[in-house]
């Protein structure tokens, strides 16, 4: 049976054709999908019963289900997504004044491996189809928050590392007949796939774009990054440059702060030299807790003095707000199967 949440219109409209069935009835079905919240074909209303009977008897609008929701004192949601095959993945929420983000996973676990996050603990076990990524929002819409202002790609998983898959959930995301999210309200976050940033532009798939640099020198980068260690600072920067030029969408770059790792002055002013002149906002993350990792997030004189001397190099900056946390649902924090908490046996 196909997924209809995965599909394209083109798509459809072949499956469509196959089934004796109109094709022009694919876009107002995706519709009722996408922008209606349909979960049954039995609620296209407007489709006959014989038409609803022969759609369901063929196809089905969901491969993935909603396991179990945790929710932080912030406000902050995370959801258990449960996969066909049993694995799982994390999907959060985040509320904030006026605004109601998403964000979305790309794989099941993560082959990247930054030693501070929790993601990548037990590697990669595969990549997620375009349905098991686009159902993640319409989830979200459907059971929590049917007004997204945003969606960001930096739940489980390197996305660019599943091409494919990420660009048709993106390209579903943004279409009339999908979502109607447009590509300036998605923020893609990559530790620096420099051949699939190119391939981004030449594909005409362009959300605003997080790098995660990490480090201020490729040594440092290396300590915690060790698996992209041929990827050069200097180069992810070029490509923010580059992919700024070429689409004109923000381009952000990621710094999770390591107490005694990443986080001197010295640093700040390193980073702050290559930085600097290329209109770019540095988004410094304050490390949250992952038991396994052995990292330490700074105490507040380091951070104030970390952004001190990296403001003072004139590179705008923004300090990430820790939401989520109680429910490990902060930044590095997700992971590929559901934690609970160990209970506390009493005497």
């Amino acid at each position: 049976m196909e997924t209809l949440a995965g599909l394209t219109v083109q798509e459809f409209e072949e499956l469509c054709a196959a089934d004796d069935l109109e094709r022009w009835r694919a876009r107002p079905i995706l519709q009722w999908i996408h922008r209606r919240g349909a979960t049954s074909f039995e609620g296209m209303t407007d489709l006959s019963k014989e038409t609803r009977a022969a759609l369901a008897a063929k196809h089905r609008i969901f491969s993935t289900t909603v396991r179990e929701r945790r929710a932080s004192p912030d406000g902050t949601t995370k959801l258990l997504i449960g996969l066909e095959d049993g694995d799982v993945v994390e999907t959060v929420l985040i509320p904030e004044a006026d605004r109601r983000t998403i964000c979305i996973s790309t794989q099941v676990g993560c082959p990247v491996r930054c030693r501070f996050c929790a993601s990548g603990l037990n590697g990669l076990r595969r990549n997620l189809g375009a349905a098991e990524i686009a159902e993640q929002v319409l989830h979200v819409k459907r059971e929590l928050e049917p007004h997204l202002t945003s969606v960001v790609v930096m739940g489980i998983g390197e996305p660019l590392l599943n091409y494919a898959n990420l660009t048709k959930a993106l390209r579903i995301m943004k279409a009339s007949w999908g979502m109607g999210i447009g590509y300036n309200r998605i923020t893609l976050s990559t530790v620096g796939v420099l051949d699939k940033i190119d391939r981004l532009v030449e594909d005409g798939v362009t959300p605003n774009l997080a790098i995660s640099l990490h480090a201020p020198n490729d040594e440092i980068r290396r300590e915690i990054v060790p698996t992209m260690a041929k990827v050069r600072v200097i180069d992810l920067i070029k490509a923010g440059r580059a992919y700024k030029e070429a689409t004109r969408k923000n381009v952000t770059f990621e710094y999770v702060l390591l107490d005694g790792v990443n986080d001197d002055r010295k640093h700040a002013l390193e980073l702050g030299k290559k930085v600097r002149g290329t209109k770019m906002k540095v988004n410094v993350i304050p490390y949250n807790r992952v038991e396994e990792t052995g990292f330490r997030a700074p105490s507040k004189e380091r951070l104030d003095r970390f952004v001190e001397a990296l403001g003072g190099c004139g590179v705008p900056i923004m300090v990430r707000k820790q939401k989520g946390d109680e429910v490990s649902a902060a930044c590095g924090q997700l992971r590929a199967r559901w934690t609970e908490p160990v209970p506390t046996e009493h005497a």
